[in-house]
């Protein structure tokens, strides 16, 4: 007993937990104990109420985001509006991450070759429009002559990152939301730490809450000791602030500017299945060999000088230096929740518009707004086959919940809905017509979309396109069928419990 009770009390995730709900209760007995005394006070609490609906209705945000901050307040006016100031998406919240994000305009000067924005249009001319888009948002331009790979699991990808680390002979860089001691992470320090001291230039940034329960404290140290250059983005602090939600969610793995991995594997053993949690674990990921590698060095090196606030670099000895033959397009990409600008969400929905036979998505949570609803329906009632993968096995309950609450509403406009039987599905993927595809970190989820710093690879033509899709109808086949038995089989009860959660889907 005293010794779970020690783990609990060392314990960042239970400490950090306990913090902030001390702190909301001391606000809230704060505001009803000086209330009793200066009963001026209920009044100016109910009016701050006031002005943070106003402020809400006003604001350029997501309505279902704003929707559930609007309902908490009206239920709680007396608390609502300071929670929302303290916790809610506000200047006085975002000031202390948005002030220092200005990523530099990349320069991709030192590159072996020119971005192929050009040479896409011309050869898939109704991709043009989603490409510039991406290029104009996040700077991020397609290239040519770069070889992907496909990994339809974890254990795939892992073999091929090891042998890549392997190859190193100038710089390894990594950036991951999770990473945890075990087969997976400590085969790949092994290498990282024989790199390092052969002189190769390692760097690692980790998201810090993502690693709060998986990494003891004060690893980064550990790995700067080692002779890795780490850090930790945005250092879990507990308090009510609403920074604390915008986490580093990306996977990117660079190997001398010339090979990227990313897709949604993070370094933990579940994900390559040496340790099961929920089950099989289905995760899926890309590589890029060639000039395609240079948007996610520079995304790498944005966010590095973003956490560290080094001054920029030079990148031409970061860019890549090999040319391979691909048969597609390949654009790199990353979203930020700092810049008002939801490029995920939006790209997604572009695939979505400009479908004329199917759209294929896997996707461990979904969470939707009202657009993104919209966009699947309208494309599923035009004849369009829409099919959405989903885990058999939840990691998070209430979210699974929320989750199936979409079911019905999309099911009635024709699309298929699947759940993984095998076990819990962490792919985030999207494909379509047979020439394109992404493959990334974003979950369709308001978390991904508005919340986070994620990525993906679009891919535009090539073999790889199929890969993604045959493997997606792989996985169909081994799913259930979302069906007329399944919606009798759910208890009246749950269903409730589901809408009401629903309600505050974009808090979860």
């Amino acid at each position: 007993m005293l010794k779970k009770l020690l783990g609990l009390i060392g314990d960042r995730r239970v400490v950090g937990a306990l913090l902030i709900l001390l702190q909301a209760c001391g606000m809230i007995w704060l505001v009803f104990f000086l209330g009793g005394r200066w009963g001026w006070l209920y009044r100016l609490f109910n009016i701050l109420s006031i002005i943070m609906v106003i402020w809400l209705i006003r604001k350029y945000d997501n309505p279902a985001y704003k929707m559930a901050w609007i309902i908490m307040i009206i239920l709680f006016p007396l608390v609502g509006g300071l929670f929302y100031l303290f916790w809610g998406n506000t200047p006085f919240n975002s000031a202390r991450m948005r002030h220092r994000f200005h990523p530099r305009t990349p320069d991709f000067e030192g590159a072996a070759e020119r971005p192929a924005s050009e040479a896409l249009a011309a050869a898939l001319p109704r991709h043009q429009r989603g490409a510039r888009y991406i290029e104009n948002e996040s700077a991020m331009p397609v290239w040519g002559d770069t070889v992907t790979t496909y990994y339809p699991v974890g254990e795939k990808q892992f073999a091929a990152m090891c042998e890549a680390l392997e190859s190193a002979q100038r710089f390894i860089f990594l950036e991951y939301f999770i990473v945890e001691e075990g087969v997976m992470w400590n085969t790949m320090l092994d290498i990282l730490a024989r790199k390092a001291q052969a002189g190769v230039e390692v760097r690692m940034l980790y998201d810090d809450a993502g690693c709060i329960a998986t990494l003891p404290r004060g690893y980064d140290k550990y790995l700067c000791a080692l002779g890795i250059r780490c850090v930790r983005f945005n250092r879990f602090i507990p308090t009510l602030n609403t920074y604390l939600n915008n986490r580093d969610h990306r996977k990117i793995c660079v190997v001398d500017g010339n090979v990227g991995f990313m897709g949604g594997i993070n370094l933990a053993d579940e994900y390559i299945n040496q340790k099961v949690r929920f089950g099989h674990w289905k995760d899926t990921g890309v590589r890029l060999i060639g000039p395609g590698v240079a948007n996610m060095t520079e995304m790498f090196l944005q966010m590095w000088e973003y956490t560290t606030g080094e001054k920029a670099c030079a990148r031409a000895p970061y860019m890549p230096t090999v040319v391979r033959s691909g048969d597609g397009y390949v654009q790199p990409f990353y979203d930020s929740p700092l810049d008002d600008r939801n490029v995920g969400e939006t790209v997604f929905m572009h695939i979505i518009n400009r479908a004329q036979r199917y759209v294929y998505i896997t996707t461990p949570y979904l969470i939707l707004d009202n657009e993104m609803i919209t966009a699947l329906t309208i494309a599923a009632q035009s004849g369009v086959d829409v099919r959405i993968v989903t885990p058999g096995i939840p990691d998070k309950k209430p979210v699974y919940m929320v989750t199936r609450s979409y079911y019905l509403q999309l099911r009635r406009a024709g699309v298929k809905i699947y759940e993984y039987s095998p076990g819990f599905l962490h792919a985030k993927m999207i494909v379509s017509d047979d020439d394109v595809a992404v493959v990334g970190t974003m979950n369709m989820d308001f978390r991904s979309f508005f919340l986070h710093f994620e990525c993906g690879t679009v891919l535009y033509g090539g073999q790889t396109i199929t890969d993604v899709r045959d493997d997606i109808l792989e996985t169909i086949g081994l799913s259930r069928e979302i069906d007329a038995d399944w919606f009798r089989g759910v208890p009246w009860i749950s269903s409730i419990a589901a809408s009401i959660l629903r309600l505050f889907a974009p808090m979860l």
